[in-house]
């Protein structure tokens, strides 16, 4: 048996109609019961008691001869977070003495009639006239007290003087009210009871039933017309809030056209248009002056040229029908790029737009324009949190890089280019930003690594792509290298320095970053001078020789005419091309030949682009001395040694004095650095003439061990000249480690160890010519003096036998 049925079945009312209307009346004096008395004989009632006792409708109830309340149990009242307020506010002064909002709420429960049958078909809904009478609140709220007994429904307000709405359907066994119009949703009837003194109807309910809000606030909880809420400007937001007897048509899709098509669709009149007034045919003025024309046949309901989807969902300021499509005469709307991204899903993007007052880019019909778009889903991937607050400057210049100025299609695009977008860059001086573009497969195309979801839209002007993910501007530089692990040792020497904020933010750089193994081939000597604390005026002129005060992409610099470019460290670079099409940039200073490879990867950022390169370019306001080189290998020993013996001009890179017989050769000096001790000054001028290796001009610079030297190359030092076990000998370690060892040439000592070293590590200079350098050993080279059998023995020996040979003659 249905659920209703119990509470008309035994037949209290004589009549069969729907309802009957009975007006408000002075308590009779005859014994009965009200609805009041219906409520404090349930206790599932009591905490709705309470409330009906602070809205001060208890006399109202007490008036009623004929009623019907839908009355919410205490289990439901305690889940309504208003409601559930007020109920458990006991503090001596209430906040609202007057209770307005909880008492519109209650007089929208109850009805000044009976019901007599509920719906039992599922198809069958029946509409309640209730007695919440909506109005617009006042702005501020008046001091002044009511015009009437605020317990007392009063008609009037903002549905052309009739009350708000109320539905009953059938659905699952069940009677629900406040559903739609397709008897949808709603709250479950859970109990009832007829008072046949009364002939007032309690009917218990799970949960409260919401009055309707405003057709703004309605329109936002509808996800149909979630594109229409997302664009809706202030002012039409206004207009939907407190314009009252509303009738508003809406599609259920696509499109708008703000307040125009707003007015296309909205008709104010005296009264308030619900689907029942239609019937058979009606015409309708819009407040655009347009013609509705309404016809009503058994099968569909047509308003114009569209069909009625959805009617009479109730506001408290009028009524929304839903309808098929947009109201709107041919030609009377101009098609612009807002208008088709709404339609194909994009309404997020579009919003995003209002919001950061960037409507131009969408609304302009003549311009030319290519729109990156990312769909609703696309965004709701992202989430809000993935992208900059709404209205901020980040927000606005993400939305600008999805616009490129001109008409590309798929066939004009190739791999490596760079299209100049919408937003104008501060720290390129105002100039676009650029995105990348890359084909694959040589049709798939992707911009700044985001792919193409199907074709392209071509809408008059402007051809639309819809893009994988929202494209994030670049930006600043060293923020960009970061992900680069084979950068990282030069981006560390940047943050060594107090160069970081100034290669951020420095206006049109380009960036040549070297990867991690330049620094091994420039030598760990140099590398350890360059990163000493001491020495950070000549790392900070190597950083600042690495960026061009001028951007200079990929296609620029293999093809443009132009060979020299300058950098913020104040001297230029050279750019040579090789006939494969290889590119090498040549530095101001260093040694003789110092270049480093080109790789153009055109990785873009805030300020300009970086590359990446071979090798590190020292500059010529840069001088790597040997005294630098001996100081990078903690070898503070040697240095004094050398100076002691007469020989700092070595150290200091500098001529050798007039007089010596160095500065007569012509010889720069390249030093080999030992772990040594202090000696007497004879044997102090031996031993560093054998650490030191004359390079004229002329000759071949030694780079180390591990980069030039062939296996046994032999190499003259200052003592050459005075011993014949001057020159050293370099050679590949026995071990097979690959290192190399350096030893006197020519030693024939018992043990060897005084006679040769495992070669450390090493640096060039770049001083005389860059033909110098250091090459640190771990350990002394002692010069050599061997026994006196060797010295001597073998001239003895030739001489004995010389002299036996000429008396032997003589005999003969």
């Amino acid at each position: 048996m249905r659920l209703w049925r119990f509470a008309f079945a035994a037949g209290l009312f004589g009549v069969h109609v729907l309802a009957s209307q009975v007006v408000l009346s002075e308590p009779t004096t005859a014994t009965r019961t009200t609805l009041v008395d219906e409520l404090g004989d349930d206790p599932d009632y009591e905490s709705l008691l309470r409330l009906l006792q602070r809205a001060r409708l208890i006399p109202t109830l007490n008036r009623l001869d004929g009623a019907t309340l839908f009355a919410p149990t205490n289990d439901a009242i305690e889940h309504h977070s208003f409601w559930n307020s007020v109920l458990n506010d006991d503090s001596d002064s209430m906040t609202d003495n007057i209770q307005e909002k909880l008492r519109q709420q209650l007089f929208y429960h109850l009805l000044n009639f009976s019901i007599i049958t509920l719906p039992q078909e599922s198809h069958e809904v029946q509409v309640l006239k209730t007695l919440h009478y909506p109005r617009t609140p006042l702005e501020p709220p008046s001091h002044e007290p009511p015009p009437n007994p605020p317990w007392m429904p009063i008609p009037g307000g903002t549905l052309g003087g009739e009350p708000q709405r109320l539905r009953v359907a059938a659905r699952k066994e069940s009677a629900w009210v406040g559903v739609d119009a397709r008897g949808r949703h709603g709250v479950q009837i859970t109990k009832g009871k007829v008072n046949a003194t009364s002939n007032c109807v309690l009917l218990g309910i799970s949960a409260m039933l919401e009055p309707p809000p405003d057709l703004a606030t309605v329109l936002s909880g509808i996800p149909s017309l979630s594109y229409f809420h997302k664009v809706l400007t202030p002012e039409i937001t206004q207009i939907l809030r407190a314009t009252p007897s509303l009738t508003l048509f809406l599609p259920h899709f696509a499109a708008d056209d703000l307040g125009r098509i707003l007015n296309m669709h909205a008709v104010v009149q005296k009264g308030v248009m619900w689907s029942e007034s239609f019937d058979p045919a009606v015409n309708l003025t819009t407040l655009d002056g347009q013609t509705l024309e309404i016809i009503v046949s058994p099968e569909k309901t047509t308003i114009s040229t569209a069909d009625l989807v959805e009617p009479d969902i109730y506001a408290s300021n009028g009524v929304l029908h839903l309808v098929s499509s947009l109201l709107i005469p041919p030609g009377a709307l101009q098609l612009t790029p807002e208008k088709y991204l709404l339609t194909l899903n994009c309404t997020s993007f579009v919003s995003l737009i209002h919001a950061s007052n960037l409507t131009s880019l969408i609304n302009d019909t003549e311009t030319k324009y290519t729109i990156l778009a990312p769909s609703d889903e696309v965004l709701n991937v992202f989430g809000d949190g993935d992208l900059p607050p709404p209205g901020s400057d980040e927000l606005k210049k993400l939305l600008q890089y999805h616009f490129i100025p001109g008409r590309w299609k798929p066939e004009k695009l190739a791999t490596g280019m760079l299209l100049e977008t919408a937003l104008e860059e501060e720290g390129l001086e105002g100039g676009r930003q650029v995105l990348g573009i890359e084909l694959s497969d040589g049709k798939k195309v992707r911009f700044g690594g985001a792919g193409v979801i199907g074709e392209p839209i071509e809408v008059n002007n402007t051809l639309i792509y819809f893009i994988s993910r929202p494209l994030v501007p670049p930006t600043d530089a060293l923020q960009t290298a970061l992900p680069f692990l084979d950068l990282s040792s030069f981006l560390a020497a940047i943050f060594s320095t107090s160069l970081a904020e100034t290669l951020k933010t420095t206006s049109r750089t380009s960036l040549l970053i070297p990867h991690n193994s330049a620094f091994k081939r420039l030598g760990l000597l140099v590398s350890a001078h360059l990163l000493a604390p001491s020495s950070k005026s000549d790392l900070e002129k190597v950083l600042l020789h690495h960026t061009l005060d001028s951007v200079q992409y990929a296609d620029a610099l293999h093809n443009s005419s132009q060979h020299t470019f300058s950098s913020l460290e104040g001297s230029d670079l050279n750019l040579e091309k090789a006939k494969n099409g290889t590119l090498f940039l040549s530095a101001s200073g260093g040694w003789s030949g110092m270049k480093t490879e080109l790789y153009t990867k055109d990785i873009l950022t805030q300020t300009g682009v970086i590359h990446e390169v071979s090798d590190i370019l020292i500059p010529r306001t840069v001088d790597l001395t040997i005294g630098k080189l001996v100081k990078a290998a903690k070898g503070s020993t040697m240095a004094t040694l050398v100076s002691k013996a007469g020989l700092d001009w070595v150290l200091n890179g500098t001529a050798p004095p007039e007089d010596s017989r160095w500065a007569q050769e012509g010889f720069a000096g390249t030093g080999v650095q030992p772990d040594c001790l202090v000696l007497e000054l004879d044997f102090l001028q031996e031993m560093v003439g054998q650490h030191l290796i004359p390079t004229p001009h002329t000759s071949a610079p030694i780079y180390g061990p591990d980069e030039n030297l062939d296996d046994s190359p032999t190499y003259s030092t200052l003592r050459t000249q005075d011993s014949e076990y001057g020159d050293i000998i370099f050679r590949l370690h026995d071990d097979g480690s690959g290192k190399f060892v350096v030893g006197i040439k020519g030693a024939r000592g018992t043990d060897g160890t005084g006679d040769w070293a495992q070669v450390e590590s090493w640096g060039r200079s770049t001083t005389g010519g860059g033909t110098g350098g250091v090459i640190q050993i771990d350990a002394v080279l002692l010069p050599y003096h061997p026994p006196w059998w060797i010295e001597y023995g073998a001239p003895t020996v030739v001489g004995i036998v010389g002299s036996l040979l000429i008396i032997a003659s003589s005999w003969a």
